[in-house]
């Protein structure tokens, strides 16, 4: 589909229904669905708002995503599921994970931890019978009204590889099981069965939401300052894993984003080698340098950099405002080197005046 020319009547807002609530946004040329499809393919239309543009769908069936205190569908929709403080819940192996309201999230009961080495996982470990969860019934909840034909519907799986490990170990265990010569083929085995059981997960998870489009797995590889292991470890470890899991997501027609806390900037020849299609670096990284070395090859989600604060942005005047935006999209919105729009800046689109300027330009420099 070629890209038409940017028409103003495009800025004309109305009604849109989202996050639960009918909110104003733009006369789009084309559906939501469309657009986020086109960022993935390289040919985008404008500036796509990773996470937003597309349909969060996070199931209640999935056991992790209630124990990750994180439930978006059709039940939530009105915001997601709410979890009263302290509210303790298993996920799919076991594991009690304890809501903490004050940051938002859930965390491992602290203490003893569910295994203390990985050596133990084949005696402790219950696979999860996949097959009783509630499939059908999240599909009468889910299709047609929540997964639509105009959205891109984005599955979020809460533990990845990594995250399991420190799930089932402990943050140090689990660190220590990856570097140590005597605990890496009891990772490996570990690592190659949970990744039948998450395939499995997804082609089940196909099944029943035909509407599936993406995926955004979430496993943190570092820390404020550093990834958590070298990029060697890494591919030993992990890589070989997420890349069967991507190939049988690509094989199903899902596009691949991959959700991945801390400054991993090392790590990002790991995400092309694992096969994900798209990443949104937090904002202690430089995502304008990431997007310069690895734009080509992984889709980045860029935020506005070398620019005020959102809040100092706001009391500029307009034309100021407009400038900025202006320069963010000649940055980043370039035909032959497509991005997305970073979730973690969305402070600067609540400033309407850079919103507009932003999908204006990037709409400008996308059709030329």
């Amino acid at each position: 589909m070629a890209i038409q020319k940017f028409d103003p009547k495009e800025l004309e807002l109305k009604d849109v229904s989202a996050f639960g609530r009918t909110m104003k946004d733009f006369s789009y040329p084309i559906s939501k669905r469309e657009a986020v499809e086109a960022a993935f393919a390289r040919k985008p239309w404008w500036q796509v708002t990773q996470a937003v543009d597309a349909r969060m769908f996070s199931p209640e069936i999935i056991p992790d995503n209630i124990a990750r205190a994180l439930v978006w569908e059709a039940a939530g929709e009105n915001g997601p599921r709410k979890f009263a403080d302290h509210e303790i819940n298993k996920d799919m192996f076991g594991v009690e994970w304890e809501y903490i309201a004050q940051v938002g999230g859930s965390m491992v009961r602290p203490g003893k931890p569910f295994m203390e080495d990985i050596e133990e996982w084949y005696d402790t470990i219950v696979w999860p019978d996949i097959d009783s969860w509630d499939w059908k019934g999240s599909a009468e909840r889910n299709n047609q009204s929540f997964l639509t034909k105009d959205t891109l519907n984005q599955m979020w799986f809460q533990t990845g590889y990594f995250e399991r490990l420190i799930a089932l170990l402990e943050f140090e265990n689990a660190l220590m099981a990856v570097f140590d010569e005597d605990s890496k083929e009891h990772v490996h085995k570990f690592f190659d069965k949970l990744t039948e059981l998450y395939i499995s997960i997804f082609d089940k998870a196909k099944q029943t939401f035909p509407e599936l489009n993406a995926v955004f797995f979430h496993d943190d590889w570092g820390s404020q300052k550093a990834p958590f292991f070298s990029p060697a470890v890494c591919e030993e470890m992990i890589v070989p894993y997420m890349k069967r899991l991507t190939d049988f997501l690509h094989g199903k027609g899902i596009f691949c984003e991959i959700h991945s806390c801390g400054n991993n900037y090392q790590q990002i020849p790991n995400y092309i080698k694992a096969g994900w299609d798209a990443w949104a670096p937090q904002l202690m990284n430089d995502s304008y340098k990431i997007y310069d070395d690895y734009g080509d090859t992984l889709l980045i989600a860029t935020f506005p950099q070398e620019m005020p604060t959102a809040e100092e942005l706001g009391k500029l005047p307009e034309e100021e405002i407009r400038k900025y935006a202006r320069t963010h999209a000649d940055r980043v919105c370039r035909p032959e080197k497509s991005s997305f729009y970073n979730f973690y800046a969305s402070d600067y689109l609540q400033i309407p005046a850079f919103k507009e300027e932003l999908y204006i330009r990037s709409r400008e420099n996308y059709s030329k």
